[in-house]
């Protein structure tokens, strides 16, 4: 039991860090921009009729991040596919609601991108330390290919904070980064079930891992 709680609060410790990275890095970049004043007034428009479904399936997806943490950390990869799995299907379905129903708005076009960066960057930790503690030289290498995912998803998100503190508005996601997430999803999901180490699935199949280092590259 005591392993169980160890290794949850290691999982829970790295989502807890990237999200007070993210609000200290709004919050200050705000506070450099103009005061408390201008702060008071994005956050206005962000929350103006903010309460709608796509929101609301924005907000679970980033709920999943820690509950997706937690069990890959605990070697529970099929659960940690379908929780990988329903926040594909969410972030799906925020987008098509909110245009057929008409209800896109300033928060939405923010916690979207946001849920995105959370779960991708979380997948690519907890990847990284497991490839990191391979045996095979060569998945081992295949860590780096995450490290340099996290150092530009680290310049996104900062730059992101930066546009949204100095009141420049993220547009809505296009068709192109709606098809990059869900090609992500979906190689992640099969590094999942057939990679090296970790694959559910590799008693039925292993993807070489010369394939993986090609496939990400």
């Amino acid at each position: 039991f005591r392993q169980f709680i160890d290794k949850s609060y290691f999982a829970c410790k790295i989502i807890f860090i990237i999200n007070d990275l993210l609000q200290d890095s709004l919050l200050n970049l705000a506070k450099l921009a103009t005061g408390g004043h201008f702060m008071k007034k994005i956050l206005k428009e962000y929350f103006t009729g903010c309460l709608t479904v796509p929101n609301l399936l924005s907000f679970l997806r980033i709920v999943m991040v820690p509950i997706f943490a937690v069990l890959f950390h605990q070697g529970r990869y099929g659960w940690a596919v379908f929780v990988l799995a329903l926040s594909g299907l969410s972030d799906f379905f925020d987008g098509k609601i909110a245009r057929r129903f008409n209800q896109i708005s300033n928060l939405g076009k923010m916690l979207d991108p946001v849920a995105d960066k959370l779960t991708q960057i979380t997948i690519a930790i907890m990847f990284y330390l497991t490839f990191r503690g391979s045996s095979d030289a060569t998945v081992k290498a295949f860590s780096w290919v995450f490290l340099v995912f996290l150092i530009k998803e680290a310049v996104m998100v900062v730059g992101g904070a930066a546009m949204i503190a100095l009141g420049l508005k993220p547009g809505a996601a296009e068709m192109p980064g709606k098809v990059a997430t869900f090609v992500f999803y979906l190689v992640m999901i099969t590094i999942i079930a057939f990679g090296p180490d970790i694959g559910i699935l590799g008693s039925v199949f292993t993807l070489p891992s010369a394939v993986m280092i090609a496939w990400c590259a």
